[in-house]
């Protein structure tokens, strides 16, 4: 099911998959050319969505590298990603520049697949303009990407908390710099995370701020008090 969020643009959100993954559909509404952020899991789904709507596939952006975002295997399963629909719809495939490896790693893409970007680079769909925001802490090389007053935040940030940074990669002082970066970020941005695990699928940062505890947290001192640390 997708839930069209902007008459401006396009902006879909997907819920997909048994662990309650958002996958992305943003793009120009003039054009009918669209991204896709974080393809896993349905990829039949995601091609039928697209062709459906008469949407044209000119990229597809990684939150990060681990597989229910992007396909590959992890406890013994196998998720269909992002390598599946760029076989059927070929375009390019923006990730961080310090999560490409790990990427490539869980995906088997290749480099040529591969758009290495850094914080800052913008990504033009049609009229739109999508910025790629560097969030480390989640993994190092996790972004986030804003289009308008709208963040898609992948696992780094949720309507009631943020991603695990007790895992390989992830640090957890870098996930408080990260949350306050985007903290400062206009309090009508509307927040898509990367999993359906609030209590709404999407609220603006006001709305955030006022249920999510890690996003009051001022100082490092009681950040690593909070997360036990």
């Amino acid at each position: 099911m997708s839930t069209p969020l902007s008459d401006a643009l396009i902006i879909e959100q997907i819920e997909i998959g048994p662990m309650q993954n958002f996958t992305y559909v943003i793009g120009s509404r003039e054009t009918r050319e669209v991204v896709v952020v974080d393809p896993a899991w349905d990829i039949d789904g995601i091609v039928n969505h697209l062709a459906e709507r008469d949407y044209r596939l000119t990229g597809a952006l990684i939150t990060h590298y681990h597989p229910d975002h992007c396909g590959g295997s992890f406890g013994g399963h196998v998720v269909e990603g992002v390598a599946a629909l760029i076989g059927r719809l070929p375009c390019p495939v923006y990730v961080n520049e310090h999560e490409a490896d790990g990427v490539r790693k869980v995906t088997g893409l290749s480099e040529s697949d591969l758009v290495r970007v850094s914080s800052g680079h913008r990504v033009e769909v049609g009229e739109v303009c999508v910025e790629c925001l560097h969030t480390p802490g989640h993994t190092p090389g996790s972004q986030c990407f804003r289009v308008h007053n709208t963040l898609v935040s992948g696992d780094t940030l949720f309507i009631n908390g943020c991603g695990r940074v007790d895992l390989p990669g992830s640090n957890s002082e870098q996930m408080f710099e990260s949350l306050r970066k985007l903290r400062d970020l206009p309090e009508d941005t509307l927040l898509l995370p990367g999993h359906n695990y609030g209590h709404v699928p999407n609220a603006t940062f006001a709305e955030t701020k006022r249920h999510n505890a890690y996003l009051r947290i001022n100082d490092l001192a009681t950040w690593r008090m909070f997360m036990g640390d």
